[in-house]
């Protein structure tokens, strides 16, 4: 079965909070949340809204940046590579398209899509490093 966004978010927060020898009690009550809902949120349970990560990563004195690009290598290295050409490559390489039907076409980008596409989302260290 496929990781799931809400199992990667709990995994990358319920790290951080161990890797600061933090307890669930320490950040529900900094974070204003139940004590339960912090860890049902940390078991990939229960999802949490954008205002409620905010909050916890507040707590946890973590930029929301940094825990979603966790989460998005998580997901990344859960996802063996398909080895395909990404939509849209084949046409920014100057490629000429297959004359097909249009069905048959929208069936394949759907397909691609769901297969392919991730979201990476740079933390800010690198950002940085980037423009310097």
């Amino acid at each position: 079965m496929a990781l799931l966004l809400r199992e990667a978010i709990g995994d990358s927060l319920r790290r951080t909070r161990v890797s600061q020898s933090r307890t669930l009690r320490e950040v529900s009550s900094s974070a204003r949340v139940s004590l339960g809902y912090l860890s049902e949120i940390e078991r990939g349970r229960k999802e949490a809204s954008s205002e409620l990560l905010a909050a916890i990563c507040h707590a946890l004195d973590v930029p929301l940046s940094d825990v979603l690009f966790d989460v998005s290598e998580s997901l990344a290295d859960a996802v063996p590579a398909r080895g395909r050409t990404p939509v849209g490559a084949a046409a920014s390489l100057g490629a000429e398209p297959k004359s097909r039907d249009s069905d048959a076409l929208a069936a394949e980008h759907a397909a691609l899509v769901a297969q392919d596409t991730r979201v990476v989302i740079p933390p800010p260290a690198a950002r940085a490093l980037a423009a310097a």
